[in-house]
């Protein structure tokens, strides 16, 4: 069943960032610019595609790779509880961002600066809501893959924070400062 809880988990966060883009885009904002400002972002899209692969091989016995690390029903409840959080947290951060909400980093029509909302607790709560859900799927399936894809995906997530830090520190400037003295990068 905990299964079924991380593929839910996944198609969710899809469903509410199509939602939100869509939304964006009836108002002439244009809410994708993923690998508008690095190409090679485009390298990631590949890893997704495995990602989702190994989370419905797992549920639905499809052919496998890799294998099992430990079978711990506490774990795999914890992980349901962390999806959830993840999946609260990004709904939260998503509603927060209002007109701002963009998939990529965007310097030409980049919207306010947000610091309310989840905003006052994270300068990042959609990466930290993608971090709490990627452990809540290796915790539901632990397989060694998926913890490769748990540290990756960590990494990844800094690599574009400093990004888009650096971006907003050039956009919104002493505004940005002041919001980051206040505020964690995380949680």
């Amino acid at each position: 069943m905990q299964g079924y809880f991380a593929i839910i988990s996944l198609l969710l966060m899809m469903i509410m960032v199509i939602i939100r883009a869509k939304q964006l885009g009836k108002k002439g904002i244009k809410a994708f610019k993923f690998g508008e400002l690095d190409k090679k972002d485009f390298f990631i899209i590949p890893f997704a595609l495995l990602f989702f692969y190994l989370i419905f091989s797992s549920v639905f016995d499809l052919p496998k790779l890799g294998t099992k690390l430990f079978s711990n029903e506490v774990f795999s409840w914890i992980g349901v509880g962390l999806c959830t959080m993840g999946l609260v947290l990004f709904s939260l951060s998503i509603i927060s961002f209002g007109k701002s909400f963009r998939v990529g980093i965007d310097e030409e029509k980049p919207g306010e600066l947000i610091t309310t909302g989840v905003f006052t607790i994270s300068r990042n709560p959609i990466y930290t809501a993608f971090g709490f859900v990627l452990i809540g799927i290796f915790l539901i399936l632990p397989n060694w893959i998926l913890l490769l894809y748990v540290f990756t995906g960590i990494w990844l997530f800094n690599r574009q924070v400093q990004l888009e830090e650096k971006s907003l520190k050039k956009i919104y400037g002493e505004e940005y400062e002041a919001y980051c003295k206040k505020v964690r990068k995380y949680l």
